[in-house]
């Protein structure tokens, strides 16, 4: 960390204090505009790619499953890739390279994509950048955070990453009305978004002379921060896969009411991502990732046993409310960052660590759709849901062996 400077702006003395010339609200406001528009890049494919498979490849289910592996496997390689990058970039700059593929794969999709062997080609140069981005972003928000902050600052970042979607998903819809689904102005609209976001990333200086990290960090200190994990993994692959198909195979819920329980959880993922951060602030990693998992643990129950005890529509309204709180309490992953921050040997552990961490989540979320859904056929959809619940409870136990250290070493 750098000496502190003289600033012509109010900053608390435990503010991690910039290098001479920089300013740390310029660089905070270039940081979250990046996310801004980087949010309305992920937004769009999240709208609109599954239409694009099927209508313009022709993709149906099995082949769309596939489709999922090359889509997954940058994340699965991350801490390789991140390592051969942190070797000659820091993470601003790998925030604009990771914004540069994402550009280069939709307009790939949008223009270039006549066969399914280019149309996977793109979508792993897309995917790749979507990697990037997760690895180096919480690197890049610690950097600009006050000590004691820094889930705040992270739930800001992730907030204006959700006011992205929302601007993105909705000028699509709008363009849909009009142009109806012209998928090349809507992914070359996601490369401009995405081209931006590069060159915001690419001007920040945040971090220009911090040492270069490590290729791979692998240590037992941070077993808990791997097995936290592995523990996201499943949920998000659960609960991405099986949580919404629940509520269109079993309820024959329309893709219209999907689209708006979307839309109402990036909104209120606005306001309660950054007061989410707050509160891990304020309660600490240990006991809010506990509180994740038991509330995990009753999101599941309803999920499996709304029919058994609510009559409709009672039912149905409980799954809406459990998928909208679901998709909410993906924010609080921000807190394996800080607590990762908070017991890392050196700076420099972070984000090839972070990318370890990701590679763990994908070892996951590449294998348990293949478990779940024979699950699923063989003893019904109820029991993918028990068996997250049993997870979750697993879970619990560990996120309590959590201990901070008195004094932080990463900061």
């Amino acid at each position: 960390m750098h000496d502190p400077i003289p600033s012509p702006l109010p900053v608390e003395k435990s503010e991690k204090l910039p290098p001479a010339g920089w300013s740390h609200r310029t660089e905070l406001k270039k940081a979250l505009i990046a996310t801004l528009f980087f949010g309305a890049a992920s937004g769009i494919f999240m709208a609109t790619l599954n239409n694009y498979l099927a209508d313009v490849h022709n993709l149906g289910a099995e082949a769309r499953g596939w489709v999922e592996f090359p889509r997954e496997l940058p994340g699965f390689l991350m801490m390789f890739v991140a390592g051969a990058l942190l070797v000659v970039m820091r993470e601003t700059q790998m925030g604009a390279a990771a914004m540069l593929a994402t550009a280069l794969g939709a307009l790939g999709l949008a223009y270039f994509s006549p066969g399914i062997t280019l149309l996977v080609v793109w979508i792993i140069v897309w995917s790749l950048g979507d990697h990037i981005i997760f690895a180096v972003e919480g690197p890049i928000g610690l950097k600009l955070a006050k000590t004691g902050n820094e889930g705040k600052r992270l739930g800001q970042f992730g907030g204006a990453r959700n006011l992205g979607t929302i601007i993105g998903v909705g000028l699509i819809f709008l363009l849909a009305k009009v142009f109806g689904d012209r998928y090349d102005i809507f992914y070359s609209i996601a490369a401009g978004c995405a081209f931006i976001a590069g060159i915001f990333y690419l001007k920040l200086s945040i971090g220009k002379s911090d040492p270069p990290s490590r290729k791979i960090v692998l240590k037992k200190k941070y077993g808990i921060f791997y097995a936290i994990s592995a523990l996201f993994g499943i949920r998000k692959q659960i609960f991405l896969a099986f949580g919404a198909w629940v509520l269109v195979s079993i309820y024959s819920v329309p893709v219209s009411t999907i689209a708006l329980l979307f839309f109402i959880s990036a909104t209120l993922g606005v306001i309660l991502r950054p007061l989410l951060g707050e509160v891990i602030d304020i309660l600490g990693e240990r006991t809010v990732l506990a509180a994740d998992e038991i509330i995990l643990i009753l999101v599941c129950l309803t999920y499996a046993f709304a029919s058994d005890f609510l009559a409709l529509p009672w039912a149905l309204y409980a799954l809406y409310a459990a998928y909208i709180i679901d998709n909410i309490l993906f924010a609080l992953r921000i807190a394996r960052t800080t607590y990762l921050q908070k017991i890392a040997d050196d700076p420099s552990d972070i984000t090839p660590t972070i990318s370890m961490g990701i590679t763990i989540d994908h070892v996951v979320a590449m294998s348990l759709p293949v478990l779940s859904g024979y699950i699923w056929e063989a003893y019904g959809y109820r029991w993918v849901f028990i068996l997250a619940g049993v997870i979750a409870f697993a879970g619990f136990f560990i996120c309590l062996k959590i201990r901070i250290p008195a004094t932080s070493k990463a900061v």
